[in-house]
């Protein structure tokens, strides 16, 4: 999973106390006359193993690990007796563009004020990364700062308004206003390359802003600096959504912002104040121009999705899906020489989503084998790319392999924390559909509550792979282990945030460092996740009316049937 908070909360006992008092905390399973069979605990623990292993090396996208993975996750769906659903069998495979900048050319810019040129540092004053549409840019523009540069008819915002903006520079504020919703403002600050390209600019610079200061310093991000960037390329290879009209884009610290608006309507620490309130900061000229150049090297990679598909039973419904999907990537070898192993491994991220679809998909095969087959079928996606910016699931959502009105529903599995014997789950989505009722019946069998978003502030529904499909007008619910343990001497949200703050994305998310700093992973509440899983497709699977949007849900309106075509 990308971009999750890190917090500390605190720590955990150790597993190997578990078994004295295992039959009094594990909720009771389904009713003894359901035909659904349970996960197997050993099943999860033998997929997750192999793909959490050092000769994968992490997984990265485009690698050698990462196709010996997806190999795997082949051989177990033909195991299985599921049927191919790529392109090519099991695998869809996406040729991706992978962009970094020139080695020893670093990027130039510099602010020209008055006729005068003053160059900035990189990247101590400005950062920038490559492009993946061009190799060589160098262009000089006029600038208007256009405050946040959102623009929704929803929320009644526009920051273009008024403004001339075409062939220029625009300068847009870092972050969103507090004042939106968190999911929703999620959502449109995604928007914001797209805003200045519908209004004719050829060029974006960010600003970095005190208040962004706090919560991510600017010293942080530099640990991305030599990072690609990739994109899936079309069939003529043009890279999507690279947004290649902005030849001009970087972030701006704000000390060297200051001269920008010296002459303008108002100084940037006027702009400051009126965030800090809470207003609106509204656009204007700046009276100057930017001078950016930048190159970018370009190499083609690969790198497959995995689909299998368990048809369905009913005549007219078989023709109609619900889809797991799970990533299946993870970020490869790392920069961290702090640790004795330099790579990031993804035991729980997403080694274990991966590990609980697969066990998914067997125990929907064995319900075809004993005639319990559902009655819409239901596909399995190992995506690619999810660490790249969700690039594997947007691919498919993009090329689905079957027709996209077909597919009634998602279920998205990514890194479920299996730390401790965790009580409740949160079900992110659970609020914009009818997918919300079905998780909170699903987790009730096992003795398990569905509890409200704990961190509603980190807008996770718009950050994992589901939501490229949400943007199709699918809805989706993607479920993450909460933060009540059934341990009352265990606090699971310490273990839970401890897990983000020392090992998330580190070479600390392998089998041997979690099973020494929290007695290692319960694979028997993985089976419990499973489960709950299972029985979300199920029902969704059987029942005879499609999933639907909420009324009141902001992702209904836009991108449900009714919806697509209203502005952001």
């Amino acid at each position: 999973m990308m971009n999750r908070a890190r917090f500390y909360r605190g720590g955990f006992i150790a597993i190997v106390l578990i078994p004295l008092f295992l039959s009094a905390c594990t909720p009771q399973k389904a009713p003894e006359d359901s035909k659904l069979p349970g996960a197997q605990a050993n099943a999860i623990q033998a997929h997750l193993e192999f793909l959490a292993d050092d000769l994968l090396e992490g997984r990265d996208t485009g690698t050698r690990g990462h196709e010996i993975a997806s190999k795997y996750i082949e051989s177990q769906f033909k195991l299985m007796g599921l049927e191919p659903a790529g392109t090519d069998g099991y695998f869809q495979r996406i040729t991706f563009r992978s962009s970094r900048l020139k080695p020893e050319q670093h990027p130039q810019m510099r602010l020209v004020i008055d006729g005068e040129a003053h160059p900035l540092s990189f990247p101590s004053q400005f950062m920038t990364g490559p492009s993946a549409t061009h190799t060589e840019i160098d262009i000089q523009a006029e600038l208007v700062f256009v405050g946040y540069g959102l623009v929704s008819d929803t929320f009644g915002i526009d920051d273009y308004a008024g403004l001339d903006v075409n062939g220029k520079i625009v300068v847009v504020l870092q972050g969103r206003p507090d004042f939106l919703p968190t999911e929703e403002a999620a959502h449109l600050n995604a928007q914001k390359a797209a805003n200045a390209v519908e209004n004719g600019a050829v060029g974006l610079i960010t600003l970095h802003t005190p208040e962004r200061e706090k919560v991510r310093p600017w010293r942080s991000s530099m640990i991305f600096l030599h990072a690609p960037r990739i994109r899936w390329l079309h069939p003529n290879g043009e890279p999507h959504n690279d947004f290649g009209e902005l030849k001009g884009s970087a972030t701006l610290h704000f000390d060297a912002a200051a001269p920008l608006f010296a002459n303008a309507e108002r100084s940037l620490d006027d702009v400051f104040a009126q965030m800090e309130a809470g207003e609106m900061p509204r656009g204007f000229a700046l009276p100057g121009e930017a001078h950016i150049q930048r190159q970018s090297v370009f190499e083609e990679i690969t790198s497959p999705n995995v689909i299998a598909v368990l048809e369905g039973s009913d005549p007219e419904l078989k023709h109609e899906y619900v889809i797991y999907t799970a990533h299946s990537d993870h970020t490869g070898v790392a920069r961290d020489f702090s640790s004795t192993s330099n790579i990031n491994n993804g035991a729980l991220d997403n080694a274990a989503g991966v590990s609980v679809m697969l066990e998914t998909a067997r125990i929907y095969a064995q319900l075809a084998a004993q005639g319990d087959r559902p009655k819409r079928s239901i596909l399995f996606a190992a995506v690619t790319a999810e660490e790249r910016g969700l690039l594997g699931a947007d691919y498919f959502a993009n090329h689905p392999t079957v027709p996209l009105e077909s597919i009634v529903a998602n279920v998205n599995l990514d890194m479920p924390v299996l730390l401790y014997p965790f009580a409740d789950i949160v079900a992110f989505g659970a609020e914009h559909s009818s997918l919300g009722a079905v998780a909170a019946r699903a987790a009730a069998r096992y003795d398990t509550a569905l509890t409200p978003d704990p961190m509603p502030e980190q807008a996770i529904f718009t950050r994992s792979d589901h939501y490229t499909l949400v943007r199709q007008g699918i809805p989706a619910v993607f479920l993450m282990t909460g933060f009540t343990s059934r341990d009352d001497d265990e606090d699971g949200g310490e273990v839970w945030g401890r897990f983000f703050a020392e090992n998330y994305h580190r070479p600390g998310d392998d089998i041997p460092t979690l099973t020494d700093m929290y007695g290692g992973i319960r694979y028997d509440y993985g089976a419990i996740f499973t489960d709950i899983n299972v029985e979300i497709g199920l029902e969704i699977a059987n029942e005879r009316k499609r999933p639907y949007w909420l009324p009141d849900s902001y992702f209904g309106r836009i991108f449900g049937h009714d919806g697509n075509n209203v502005r952001h």
